[in-house]
């Protein structure tokens, strides 16, 4: 990685899609590879200014404001994935929906929605690669690496604004189907249990439940019963780190081929069905349009692995 020094002051007028973001945030994007206490140095000491002023790292950008950016020693960028690779490439064929302010896609399990932990990439760095013109690309939520199935990505800071406002406010019903160990009880309607975060001696992080957790919900409803397994609907109501899977867990029914909440024995019988990775897939998802304010609602078949599963287990129970 190469260093390239901007050795002018560096003027800049804020777009409108970018209007109630954080200078702080702003800086972090702008300035990549930047140490964060630089910028915050920086801004400390008023070496940027907006409008001619100082401002704190919490000031809000709004619309034309002109920044003043003092000299100061970048790194390049990391070098966005090529979209020669298939995996990237291919992500296009998963596209379940398209329009000037958001994505709607089927992410494939075993692809990470964003780079890091020794990842060079996720989907969101796969798309800014496909779509280089387009200058605002942000998940609006996430998915587990090996989650399958629909997510939504904002092309406009507005329509990301917007979305966030309605996971606060509960009004995206998001729906998984999960198959998991046992019978499902078909009177049990929810899980309700605290989740905490917590990171074992290998770096590995887990979910368990904990009374010091934050508060954490999950209903259900049993849409299929086999021989020892269920397939089951998931509608998390809370947006906890691997709520689902732990809730699962939780009520004695793991989800099959879970590699860290899972039941070693029933994931051996998945595996010899043919299930080769975590039966966990957002299957729907529904919200209120950010611009034409209608209710839209998407699906995302499930892949035929997963169906070639079901099959197998129902001809089991037959």
């Amino acid at each position: 990685m190469t260093d390239l020094t901007f050795q002018k002051v560096q003027f800049i007028t804020v777009e409108p899609e970018l209007e109630g973001q954080r200078i702080d945030n702003f800086l972090r994007t702008l300035l990549k590879g930047v140490p964060k206490s630089l910028i915050y140095r920086i801004l400390r000491k008023g070496e940027v200014r907006v409008n001619k002023k100082r401002v704190k790292p919490e000031y809000k950008l709004s619309a034309h404001d002109e920044l003043r950016i003092p000299p100061i020693r970048v790194a390049e960028p990391t070098e966005l994935p090529s979209t020669n690779l298939n995996k990237v490439a291919s992500l296009e064929n998963n596209v379940l929906f398209e329009d000037d302010c958001l994505i709607v896609l089927n992410k494939p399990s075993g692809t990470a929605v964003h780079g890091g932990s020794g990842l060079s990439f996720g989907v969101i760095e796969a798309f800014r690669a496909l779509r280089p013109q387009q200058k605002f690309l942000e998940l609006v939520h996430r998915l587990d690496r090996d989650t399958s199935g629909c997510l939504l990505i904002a092309k406009k800071r507005s329509a990301l604004k917007n979305l966030h406002q309605q996971l606060i406010d509960k009004k995206v019903d998001k729906r998984y189907q999960a198959l998991v160990v046992g019978q499902w009880p078909s009177n049990r309607f929810k899980v309700k249990a605290p989740l905490l975060k917590n990171t074992l001696k290998s770096g590995e992080r887990v979910v368990l439940v904990n009374e010091e957790g934050k508060p954490s919900e999950t209903r259900y409803r049993v849409l299929e019963s086999y021989q020892g397994a269920t397939l089951v609907e998931a509608s998390p109501i809370t947006g906890r780190t691997h709520q689902i899977r732990v809730h699962c867990l939780h009520a004695d029914h793991p989800i099959a081929c879970d590699s860290r909440y899972g039941d070693k024995q029933f994931d051996e019988r998945m595996q010899n069905l043919g299930l080769k990775r975590l039966f966990l897939h957002a299957h729907s998802l529904a919200f209120q349009h950010p611009t034409s304010e209608e209710r839209v609602s998407f699906k995302a078949p499930l892949e035929p692995a997963l169906t070639s599963v079901l099959k197998r287990l129902r001809a089991e129970s037959e």
